[in-house]
């Protein structure tokens, strides 16, 4: 599958831990999203059409209007990454 190096770096935050909130307006549509890591930082290059792609991939869902968490077909496509926390 042919992933973005922005689509990597969320699916990556999101696998080891992070979580992607989302937000709707007034009328029940999807307004914002905003994605975390698991410290807790949120992660600036997130956004609507970068998650658009991620969920109709079906790289990421969410079930009963939890936040977003990466799926197992989201942890298959992610590669590997060296970790920086040391």
């Amino acid at each position: 599958m042919n992933i973005s190096k922005a689509e990597q770096r969320v699916l990556h935050v999101l696998a080891l831990g992070g979580l992607i909130r989302h937000e709707f307006d007034d009328r029940g549509r999807l307004s914002d999203v905003t994605c975390f890591t698991r410290d807790g930082l949120v992660l600036a290059d997130c956004d609507m059409a970068l998650f658009q792609r991620l969920r109709r991939r079906r790289l990421i869902g969410s079930l009963g209007g939890a936040p977003y968490r990466i799926t197992l077909k989201g942890r298959r496509a992610v590669r590997a990454q060296p970790d920086n926390q040391g």
